[in-house]
């Protein structure tokens, strides 16, 4: 009879997974060097983690900004605006840091390399648009308007975490996402 994988194990394998993935990239990804450097065996990656993708998947999904958590309570323009600062907080200084370089790095393979990251890329974006879109909604804001305004918020966010990870320059990438978010909350 198979034995049960220990969840406890799981979750501690997983968050090793993750911490790799954040300080290695996801490029040219090879399970057994992994699996050397987290003091495992590939054999037991496999055992918890199944294949490479659902690997790749699963330390994604675990790594990945809890929009819904950030903008679940949202019904006001001024809600939005402080729900966004707490996202780019949460991005660039909180828990996520770390993993915004793993998810630019797959967001980038993702235009390169559809086949492999096309799915991981499509699945983070919604992940994300989708509940800042309903938070939009939720202010008051109309269907395509809220869409678009969710979109400014994810990609502006986004494009600003790059910046700042290249340029360093915190002062200056911290105000652009100041007045990016008040644009895309600021009503018409």
């Amino acid at each position: 009879m198979a034995r049960t994988p220990d969840p406890r194990k799981r979750e501690e394998l997983l968050a090793a997974v993750v911490g790799y993935l954040e300080e290695h990239g996801v490029n040219d990804l090879s399970l057994a060097p992994m699996a050397e450097a987290l003091g495992t065996s590939k054999r037991m990656l496999l055992y918890y983690f199944g294949d490479r993708q659902s690997l790749l998947e699963q330390a994604m999904n675990a790594s990945r900004p809890k929009a819904g958590d950030i903008f679940g309570d949202v019904d006001s323009p001024q809600d939005l605006e402080i729900a966004s600062m707490k996202l780019w907080h949460a991005l660039t200084r909180g828990a996520q840091r770390r993993s915004v370089r793993l998810l630019l790095q797959v967001l980038s393979l993702a235009t390169t390399d559809p086949e492999n990251y096309g799915e991981f890329a499509t699945t983070a974006t919604d992940l994300m648009l989708t509940p800042i879109t309903n938070a939009f909604r939720d202010a008051g804001f109309a269907a395509k308007d809220a869409a678009m305004r969710a979109t400014l918020v994810v990609s502006g966010l986004r494009g600003l975490c790059q910046d700042l990870l290249i340029s360093g320059d915190r002062a200056r990438v911290d105000a652009a996402a100041q007045l990016m978010v008040k644009a895309a909350v600021t009503p018409a």
